[in-house]
């Protein structure tokens, strides 16, 4: 079987395009993968229309560790974002076509199961007015869908401080969350790393009654002595990981021991078996496996794939059933959350097909995602301070 080439696929919402990969085989059989960009969609189309041309095309998709290498290194640069995205969604695709091909579902491939269900959270659920009662609100929403955990970044457009006013403010809506969804839910921190280390250890400590589940980015990536220090001065555990592109590049935070769950997105780090890979070195250092996922339905199948295989899988991000809903039409057997938990399912390959036609209801738009910007939480990019 050999690869004969790729179609790719655009689905636009005002603040997200997600972009689909299609990989074709000269046996008929097709496979899909995903990844979301942001404000970098029309650099990943060019690099895959180059990529297609250099390295995919009368590739073997039996052969994924190969055509992985290839396309990381046989351009000589060193991968970023747009390269690993790329990646990820033809790696994605190969092992979809695998299992299809096999009559298999890829989990099956990566070693087998270790679990029939993974935990999911909501993300995207806050979308409505930023006060206390407008949060308990849509958290009991959550809550009445079966979840049984949730995140939120409540300090609006906060960077590097947060005023003595703000911090009230933030805390004020942890507290209408904590009791809309009760004690026994997990409620996830997010900062998205707008904090300096100061701010962040001292709202930990101001939200620490709360019981978050996770402080998750609490200062920006590019300074794990930064990350150290908060680790060392807050009990809460601390996530981190969706902007590391490379799994090599997780090594110093493996070695710096200050994280205790990573976030790697399977849609920009390399795909599947990278994520898979990732999880096991986690693991040799009792860390937790949480991936990042702010993409549609393949993006979530091929992330339950690493999630039915890895004994150290905490839970899976899911956006799709608060924001831009409807775009889960594009994929024929989309996974979906049952009582907070998404089940294993048997189908072939990742268990999903793409829907072109449906696909095409959602043409790709000039997304805008600002967090600095005021009302960023709406995900509406008319009202984030757009000029």
């Amino acid at each position: 079987m050999r690869i004969t080439g790729i179609s790719t696929h655009v689905v636009g919402t005002p603040w997200r395009n997600l972009t689909y990969v299609q990989v074709h085989t000269d046996e008929g059989i097709t496979g899909v993968g995903e990844t979301r960009m942001l404000g970098h969609t029309d650099a990943l189309l060019g690099y895959l229309r180059e990529a297609e041309a250099n390295h995919i095309a009368g590739s073997d998709p039996f052969a994924v560790e190969d055509l992985v290498r290839r396309m990381k290194y046989g351009d000589y640069g060193r991968a970023g974002e747009i390269v690993m995205s790329g990646i990820a969604c033809v790696e994605m695709a190969c092992w979809d076509i695998k299992g299809k091909a096999l009559g298999v579902p890829v989990w099956q491939l990566l070693g087998g199961k270790v679990t029939d269900k993974v935990k999911a959270y909501a993300n995207g659920w806050y979308t409505t007015e930023r006060t206390p009662e407008a949060y308990h609100k849509a958290a009991q929403g959550v809550m009445e869908r079966g979840y049984k955990a949730l995140k939120i970044d409540p300090f609006g457009t906060g960077h590097f401080e947060l005023d003595h006013k703000e911090t009230l403010y933030a805390v004020s809506l942890i507290e209408a969350v904590r009791d809309a969804i009760g004690p026994d839910a997990e409620l996830m921190l997010e900062m998205h790393g707008r904090f300096s280390p100061a701010t962040a250890v001292r709202l930990a400590n101001e939200l620490a009654p709360f019981k978050p589940a996770w402080l998750e980015e609490p200062v920006p990536p590019e300074n794990l002595k930064a990350l150290e220090k908060v680790a060392a001065k807050v009990d809460i555990p601390v996530a981190t990981g969706e902007r590391i592109h490379d799994r090599i590049e997780f090594r110093e935070l493996f070695e710096s021991q200050a994280v205790d769950i990573i976030q790697p997105d399977v849609g920009h780090i390399g795909g599947i078996w990278e994520t898979r890979k990732l999880a096991a070195t986690a693991e040799t250092h009792y860390m937790l496996v949480a991936p990042h996922n702010v993409g549609g339905s393949v993006l979530t199948a091929a992330s339950l794939q690493v999630g039915f295989t890895s004994p150290n899988f905490k839970i899976l991000e899911h956006f799709n059933d608060f924001a831009d809903a409807e775009i889960k039409k594009v994929v024929k057997g989309a996974p979906q959350v049952v009582d907070g938990y998404f089940e294993l399912s048997d189908a072939p390959g990742l268990g999903i097909e793409l829907d072109t036609d449906a696909a095409a209801e959602f043409p790709q738009q000039q997304a805008r995602f600002d967090l600095w910007a005021e009302g960023w939480e709406k995900r509406d990019p008319s009202g984030t301070g757009r000029k």
